[in-house]
């Protein structure tokens, strides 16, 4: 079945397009929510939720800004760590009058949109291959072991690549690079 059959299901709400979704899609949702949620009751809840938002919200999927696999990642990931924010929201204390706002001030969000643009405009400048370690360590939050295993590499090998990775992103863009 082709992906823009799927799409088309899904925005007419025929219910084979959601079998159709899980069917084909559900293998990249739990690829990329497991090393984000531990937790096997965590994991099939966000894929539930994962499943519902895509059927949702299929009117704001774009196919001019990306693609539907795209699309789908972008929701299991934020669905995913949203999940891991949710789960530690009871041991933060209630704000009060003393405790200054964690919300950023309009400075900062347009500090941190500026930084954002630098770092996708250095992850450009990389090969496909580093690109796509650099996003399966710190987008997707996979672990050293599971990219050494899916990529054939040696965990020393993929930590290696992966800092001289940061060190060329460092150049680029100047300043630290935090994990």
């Amino acid at each position: 079945m082709h992906e823009t059959e799927i799409i088309n299901q899904i925005q007419i709400r025929n219910e084979e397009g959601l079998t159709n979704l899980i069917t084909y899609y559900s293998p990249l949702i739990k690829y990329v929510i497991a090393p984000i949620l531990p937790q096997d009751g965590d994991r099939e809840e966000c894929f539930n939720e994962v499943i519902m938002r895509i059927w949702d919200k299929i009117d704001l999927f774009d196919p001019y800004r990306g693609s539907f696999k795209a699309y789908i990642t972008a929701i299991a990931r934020n669905c995913a760590l949203n999940r891991t924010r949710g789960s530690h929201a009871d041991i933060f204390e209630p704000l009060t009058d003393t405790v200054p706002s964690p919300e950023m001030s309009p400075e900062e969000v347009l500090i941190k949109k500026e930084e954002q643009k630098r770092l996708l405009s250095a992850l450009d400048a990389l090969s496909p291959k580093d690109k796509a370690l650099f996003y399966r360590k710190y987008y997707y939050l996979q672990s050293t072991m599971q990219i050494a295993r899916e990529t054939k590499l040696s965990p020393r090998a993929v930590e290696g690549r992966l800092y001289r990775i940061k060190k060329r992103l460092q150049k680029i863009i100047g300043g630290e690079f935090y994990e």
